[in-house]
């Protein structure tokens, strides 16, 4: 016997889904699998009244995998902009006057920044 169950949802709405208690799902499963793939609705499976498992068709699966947003996105975007802060004809000179510089003005630059970091 399916009831509707309400689930959370993308972006805090309910989701109001098909349910069938275990028992059934395992001795319906043949007619099960081909309502979730006709329909295209997911149906949650219960246990003990209680939502177990959901079983989706394979297009809804990709569609969900397909909208989820990428969580390395922000962490590339931060390294890119580092990057093309390091492009720039600032950081270039900064980078040529590193290498340039003779020992006695690294070490000079090495106890000035030393120097700051005391209080």
């Amino acid at each position: 016997m399916s009831q509707t169950i309400a689930l959370p949802g993308l972006h805090g709405q309910t989701a109001n889904l098909e349910s069938l208690p275990s028992t059934e799902a395992k001795n319906g499963f043949a007619q099960l699998l081909e309502r979730v793939t006709r329909s295209a609705r997911p149906v949650v499976i219960t246990r003990n009244a209680r939502p177990a498992a959901v079983m989706l068709s394979v297009e809804e699966y990709a569609r969900l995998v397909q909208a989820a947003p990428d969580p390395l996105a922000p962490l590339q975007a931060d390294f890119d902009r580092l990057v093309a802060g390091m492009r720039t004809l600032r950081a270039q000179a900064s980078v040529d006057a590193l290498f340039g510089a003779t020992t006695e003005q690294l070490g000079a630059a090495a106890a000035r920044a030393a120097g700051k970091g005391k209080h």
